[in-house]
């Protein structure tokens, strides 16, 4: 009954298959082994982007950092929601690798920034000179620290409202997969169709033992993304194994096979929940992470159960035991149903 976090779940099966393989023998390093020429066609054939620039870093805070340290020069700011994960969980690091460059935040609903508070917030900022910072790119992350999911559309008035400035827009996708099979389109939809210009197409929340993709629709920033990975310790000499697992990931639609099973993890959960009639949803939730309340009691059954997740808000000792405390559940794609259903047992008691 694990349901902290999907970085906590198991590597699948076949990504270790895929490592035992890639250690046979000996392979270029750097990237520039022959697994990696085959993850750069198969991520563009994904994103039907054949000029795409493709990399691998380790992990997400890499990828987001170094991707926007890419796109923004430390004399500006990027736009990203109060409960992005660049704000909330990276220490930091947009700010170092970007050399300085601010985050500014635009409030949100549902953790989702709106069209219209995107730009009065980029309005606002550059009307300063030079003593103010310089608009920089927009940072969208999908899924949302809140489990809520952007559509399509939203993705796009976002996007076009960036381009109104002349700003290019960035896609955290630690949760990429999830996103996808919950709006059920294509990666180039949820993409640079939809005005993106750099994702982070995760993969460790969803299978992997540690690797994330870095995509540039335009190739002019390939070399500098480069350089800037190689200068930040992140380029791996035995890349082999980083590309092999992404190989594998990519391979008969793993990745979508797990992120569906996540998925439907948690919506198993949330529909138990829910009819409890104890519990009620915070966000409405839409991919693999869920935010509920119900009473003390309840969290305190669960937890001399064995159960594992964030209790968000509330202290879980406590006197009353009818006070709702928030929790934060989030499904990988190994727990299963019979998982879900012992953890809304031990709910029940």
């Amino acid at each position: 009954m694990f349901f902290a976090s999907d970085n906590a779940g198991p590597a699948h099966p076949k990504v270790m298959e895929a490592l035992v393989r890639a250690n046979d023998g000996h392979a270029m390093p750097y990237g520039v082994d022959p697994i990696m020429d085959d993850v750069r066609t198969m991520i563009r054939d994904q994103f039907e982007a054949p000029e795409a620039a493709v990399y691998l870093v380790a992990t997400g805070t890499a990828a987001n950092a170094i991707a926007l340290g890419t796109l923004a020069q430390p004399w500006e700011t990027v736009f990203c929601s109060p409960e992005a994960h660049i704000h909330e969980d990276e220490c930091n690091a947009p700010e170092f690798f970007t050399g300085g460059a601010k985050l500014t935040l635009v409030p949100s609903i549902d953790a989702k920034m709106t069209p219209d508070a995107l730009r009065k917030s980029i309005a606002y900022e550059g009307g300063r000179g030079v003593h103010g910072p310089q608009r920089g790119p927009v940072s969208i992350t999908q899924v949302t620290e809140r489990g809520t999911v952007y559509s399509l559309d939203e993705l796009g008035a976002l996007t076009a409202v960036a381009r109104e400035f002349g700003l290019a827009t960035h896609l955290d996708g630690a949760r990429f997969a999830n996103a996808l099979v919950a709006l059920g389109c294509t990666p180039a939809e949820m993409t640079w169709k939809a005005g993106i210009d750099a994702v982070s197409f995760g993969g460790t929340k969803n299978g992997l033992l540690g690797v994330e993709a870095v995509i540039f629709f335009d190739p002019k920033h390939a070399w500098e993304f480069e350089l800037r990975r190689k200068r930040g310790a992140h380029l791996f000499s035995k890349h082999r194994y980083l590309s092999a697992q992404m190989q594998a990931y990519l391979t008969d639609g793993l990745w979508l096979e797990t992120a569906r099973l996540a998925n439907a993890n948690a919506a198993h959960l949330a529909k138990g929940l829910t009819d409890s009639n104890d519990a009620q949803m915070v966000y409405p939730p839409q991919a693999n992470m869920i935010f509920a309340e119900w009473p003390r009691e309840g969290h305190q059954r669960l937890h001399d159960a064995g159960a594992v997740y964030y209790v968000w808000a509330g202290e879980l000792k406590g006197d009353d035991p009818a006070e709702p405390l928030q929790a934060r559940l989030v499904c990988d794609w190994s727990i299963g149903a019979d998982g879900v259903d012992r953890f809304l047992e031990a709910l029940r008691g």
